[in-house]
């Protein structure tokens, strides 16, 4: 076992799937010498060269644009996106193009092309910076889009998103960067990248969240147990497609469901999971599902996301407005 923070963690996982395969490449802003400005990249450069892990010029629809034609032939490039708010320029490559290559030419070509997406708020950083767009990537078919919110889960799916032969965006909660956890560099996986996964067992009610969230949840949930109220915890880690197996039957035995993610809640991932466990699970509920995320409003500045970005409390209260429904 290896201790490491998250953003080390996908660095190990980057290292695995560049000497495991000569199809891997790296390429965005500033992920060479530098490594990223997270240093999520450090170091990959001087061990794999210029070839491999290469800076691109400051034009995210060029970055895609240039994958596409290398996943086309039959390489499997890696990009990063240096912020969320800096991936809506190449909004239409992966829309129009990306999601639709597969389909469009029946099968006949993959693109096997992982996008890293720094997102999501908490690290007191300017406008652009802060943002939580993945539903508009979920709402597309042909796209696969999963989020990991420890180290241990980043080691291993960045590693099998490259694998994928599905393009992949691969959302990183920056503030849990530093997060550190024991990592075992040589485990097998025992989830596959579109699994959701139990963090912590509980019989009163369900929480579900993703990313950056499921910290904050499990805190919450260990906060509610001091108090009595035995909650479960569901990090779903994969957003499209959404593992609705494992929300069910926590659901079944719980009766109760809070969704918990930073994005606004209005038309975000809640809503979908809400629908849908409202449909198949509608007598097995004890009340409403109920969501909690951010405001429908423009991201604040960095001086007043505390008031913004949901927190213990918020989901505290979501789950005191539930078990409240008899």
């Amino acid at each position: 076992m290896t201790t490491l923070s998250l953003a080390k963690a996908i660095n190990a996982g980057l290292r695995r799937s560049l000497g495991s395969d000569d199809r891997v490449m790296l390429m965005g802003e500033d992920v060479g010498a530098l490594g990223g400005v997270f240093r999520v990249t450090d170091q990959l450069q001087a061990e794999f060269g210029r070839e491999r892990v290469f800076d691109t010029p400051l034009a995210e629809s060029g970055i895609i644009g240039t994958a596409i034609g290398l996943a086309m032939r039959g390489y499997r490039p890696v990009c990063e996106i240096q912020f969320d708010g800096f991936i809506y320029p190449a909004f239409d490559q992966i829309v129009s193009q990306l999601a639709k290559i597969h389909k469009r030419t029946d099968g006949a070509v993959t693109v096997p092309l992982t996008i890293r997406v720094p997102y999501g708020g908490g690290i007191g950083a300017v406008e652009h910076h802060s943002e939580s767009p993945e539903a508009y990537f979920a709402h597309t078919a042909g796209l696969r889009v999963v989020s990991c919110s420890s180290a241990d889960d980043a080691y291993a799916m960045i590693q099998q998103a490259i694998a994928s032969d599905d393009p992949v965006l691969f959302f990183e909660p920056k503030r849990r960067y530093w997060d550190k956890e024991d990592v075992d560099l040589e485990a097998i996986p025992t989830l596959g990248l579109y699994d959701a996964r139990v963090v912590t067992e509980g019989t009163d009610l369900t929480v579900v969240a993703y990313g950056p969230m499921v910290a904050t949840s499990v805190a919450a949930a260990r906060e509610a147990a001091s108090e009595g109220t035995s909650v479960e915890v569901i990090d779903l880690r994969s957003l499209s497609p959404i593992d609705f197996g494992t929300i069910e039957r926590s659901v079944a035995k719980t009766g109760r469901l809070v969704v918990v993610h930073e994005a606004p809640v209005f038309l975000g991932l809640g809503a979908e999971i809400a629908a849908r466990i409202s449909e198949r699970c509608f007598w097995m509920l004890e009340s409403p599902v109920i969501r909690v995320g951010g405001y429908s409003t423009p991201y604040p500045p960095s001086k007043v996301e505390q008031y913004y970005l949901p927190d213990i409390d918020r989901v505290l209260d979501a789950v005191d407005r539930s078990l409240a429904v008899q």
